[in-house]
C-alpha cells in the first residue's frame, strides 16, 4: 500500500513538471491535444444521450397529463393494467397492543413537533397515509367490476344498472389512485402521500364497499365487511385515535351499513347526510367530521363549444327524467308530477340510468333552462351533477340537502332553491321560473360553465376538480379532529362524556 502510495506521488510530479514546455511547438501541440480530449468526452457524452431522447419521452413527459380522462371504466382499464404489484402486508409487531399504540403515539407527536420547531408545519398541506389492504379489499373488487361491467341485465329494484350506480358513487376509487400514483404523474400539492405512519395527519382506508355491495352475494359481502371492520380497527393508529383520523368512503348509503355503526367516529364521505334515519342513524354523521362528495355525473359533459351551441336551443322551460316515484324524503316527486305534468314548457320523463337514459337525459338537459332536481331515497341525487355539467340551471326541491364543497362554492350563482310546500303549491314554482329575467338567466349559465370543473373525477386529479376540493374541506377540519383525539386520550373516568355537534336543522327555502 505504501509503495503505491509513493509511485502516485510520483507520478503527480512528473505530471506537473511535464508541464513545462520545452518549445513553443511543443506548447501548441499539447494544448492541442487538450481541446482534442475535450470535444471528445462532451460529444461522446452527448451521443449517450440523444438516441433515447424521443418527443413523447423526453423530460417533457415527466410533466402531469395536461389532458385529463374522465372516464371511469377507462382509466380504471389502464390502472389495472398498468400495475402488477401485490399489496404488502403491514408488519407485525411483537410488542402488545398498548405499547404499539403509546410507541405511535410518541412517534407522531415527535414528527409534529419538530416540524412545528423547524418551520414546515403547513396546515394546507395534508400528509395521509393510505393502508396497504390485503388486496381482497381493494384490487380483486376492481378487477371484479372490470370484469363484469358491461352485462348490464343486473339491474336493482328500481331498474337501473347496477354498474352505473357503482361508477356514480365511484369517489373511493378516484381518490384512492390519486393518492398513489407516482408523484411524477401527480398534480395536485395540497396533499401528500408519506409511508411511515408517524409522519401522517390522516390514514385513508381503501375498501371499496360500494362495489363489494352490488357484486357480492348477500352473506359474502356482510362476512367482508366484517372482516375489513377487523383488520382496520386492529390497527395501531386505529386504536390511537379511535378513527377519528381515519377516512372511510361510504358514498352509497347502503354500503358498509351492517357495520358501519362500530367506525361512526371516522370520517365519512358521503353523498348527502339523511336525516330520515333510513340510511344513517343519529349520532352516524354530522357535517362537523364528515364530507359530503359529489356523484360522478351520468351525462356527457356539454364543454364550451356545446353551451355556445345550446344557447340558442335551450326551448324548454322545465325538465326531469328519473323515476317518479321514490321512498321517504322522494315522496315530493310523485305530488310534483301531479302538479306540474302536462304544462306548457315542462317536460316530466320517467326513465332510469342506462345507456338510453343516459342519451335521452344529455338531450333533454341541453334543451333546457331549468331542470328540476328533487329528492329522492336520499335528499340528493346524481341529477344535480348532471344538470351542473348540461348547463341546466337546477331548480332544488329537497329541503334537507346537504351540499358538496359549500365551504367553498356559493350555490345560490348556479341554482335556484325552493322549499316543498311552495313547489307543490299551484302555479307557484312555474310562475317563479317565468319571473327569472333572461339576464339573470345568462348569467347562472356563465356561473355554470366555471363551476362544471368542481364536479368532474379525473386522472390525473385536476386543480379545482373534486378531488381537489375534498382534501381543502378535509384540511379544514384538521384541527377539530386533533382537538378531538387529544381530548380523548386525556380525559378521566370521571370527566363528561365528550361532546358532539350534530347540526340536523333543515334547510330553510321559501318563495318571496
Amino acid at each position: 500500500m505504501a509503495g503505491r502510495a509513493l509511485n502516485s506521488r510520483e507520478r503527480e510530479k512528473s505530471f506537473s513538471f511535464s508541464f513545462r514546455p520545452a518549445s513553443t511547438s511543443t506548447f501548441f501541440l499539447f494544448a492541442l491535444s487538450l481541446i482534442a480530449i475535450a470535444f471528445f468526452f462532451f460529444f461522446s457524452s452527448s451521443f449517450h444521450f440523444i438516441p433515447n431522447q424521443n418527443p413523447k419521452t423526453s423530460s417533457h413527459s415527466s410533466l402531469p397529463n395536461s389532458n385529463p380522462e374522465y372516464s371511469f371504466v377507462t382509466c380504471l382499464e389502464k390502472f389495472l393494467t398498468s400495475r402488477s404489484r401485490i399489496p404488502k402486508s403491514e408488519s407485525i409487531s411483537k410488542d402488545s397492543d398498548e405499547v404499539v399504540v403509546n410507541k405511535l403515539d410518541d412517534l407522531m407527536w415527535n414528527r409534529e413537533m419538530e416540524r412545528l420547531d423547524e418551520g414546515l408545519f403547513d396546515p394546507s398541506v395534508l400528509k395521509v397515509y393510505v393502508y396497504e389492504m390485503p388486496a381482497k379489499f381493494t384490487y380483486d373488487l376492481l378487477w371484479l367490476f372490470r370484469n363484469t361491467y358491461r352485462d348490464t341485465v343486473n339491474l336493482t329494484s328500481n331498474g337501473s344498472p347496477v354498474h352505473r350506480l357503482i361508477e356514480q358513487h365511484s369517489i373511493d376509487y378516484w381518490l384512492w389512485a390519486d393518492l398513489i400514483a407516482p408523484e411524477s404523474e401527480r398534480i395536485l400539492k395540497n396533499v401528500i402521500r408519506v409511508d411511515r405512519q408517524e409522519d401522517a395527519d390522516l390514514f385513508y382506508i381503501p375498501f371499496f364497499t360500494t362495489i363489494s355491495f352490488f357484486l357480492l352475494e348477500k352473506q359474502q359481502c356482510k362476512a367482508l365487511y366484517r372482516e375489513a371492520l377487523k383488520w382496520v380497527t386492529d390497527q395501531p393508529a386505529w386504536k390511537r385515535s379511535e378513527g377519528r383520523d381515519h377516512i372511510l368512503p361510504v358514498h352509497h348509503p347502503w354500503s358498509f351499513k351492517s357495520v358501519r355503526r362500530f367506525m361512526k367516529k371516522a370520517i365519512w364521505l358521503l353523498p348527502d347526510m339523511d336525516s330520515t334515519g333510513n340510511w344513517y342513524k343519529p349520532g352516524e354523521v354530522w357535517l362537523e367530521k364528515d364530507l359530503i362528495l359529489p356523484y360522478v355525473p351520468n351525462v356527457e359533459v356539454c364543454d364550451a363549444n356545446c353551451l355556445s351551441k345550446s344557447e340558442s336551443k335551450r326551448d324548454t322551460l322545465l325538465f326531469f327524467r328519473g323515476r317518479l316515484k321514490r321512498n321517504a324524503g322522494g315522496k315530493i316527486r310523485s305530488k310534483l308530477v301531479m302538479e306540474l305534468n302536462g304544462s306548457e314548457g315542462v317536460i316530466i320523463e320517467e326513465g332510469t340510468s342506462g345507456e338510453s337514459g343516459k342519451e335521452a337525459a344529455t338531450n333533454g338537459m341541453r334543451r333546457s333552462i331549468f331542470c328540476l332536481n328533487p329528492a329522492g331515497d336520499t335528499p340528493s341525487s346524481a341529477r344535480l351533477f348532471d344538470a351542473i355539467v348540461s348547463g341546466c340551471i337546477p331548480v332544488i326541491v329537497s329541503d334537507e340537502l346537504e351540499l358538496p364543497f359549500e365551504g367553498i362554492l356559493d350555490y345560490r350563482k348556479i341554482a335556484l332553491f325552493v322549499s316543498s310546500s311552495d313547489a307543490v303549491e299551484p302555479g307557484k314554482l312555474l310562475t317563479f321560473l317565468k319571473s327569472i329575467s333572461p339576464s339573470n338567466i345568462k348569467k347562472m349559465r356563465a356561473n355554470l360553465a366555471k363551476y362544471m370543473k368542481h364536479f368532474l373525477y379525473s386522472s390525473p386529479a385536476q386543480p379545482l376538480g373534486p378531488e381537489d376540493l375534498a382534501w381543502r374541506m378535509i384540511a379544514g377540519k384538521l384541527a377539530n379532529i386533533k382537538l378531538h383525539i387529544r381530548r380523548s386520550q386525556r380525559v378521566v373516568k370521571e370527566s363528561r362524556r365528550l361532546c358532539t355537534c350534530e347540526c340536523k336543522r333543515a334547510n330553510v327555502t321559501s318563495l318571496p
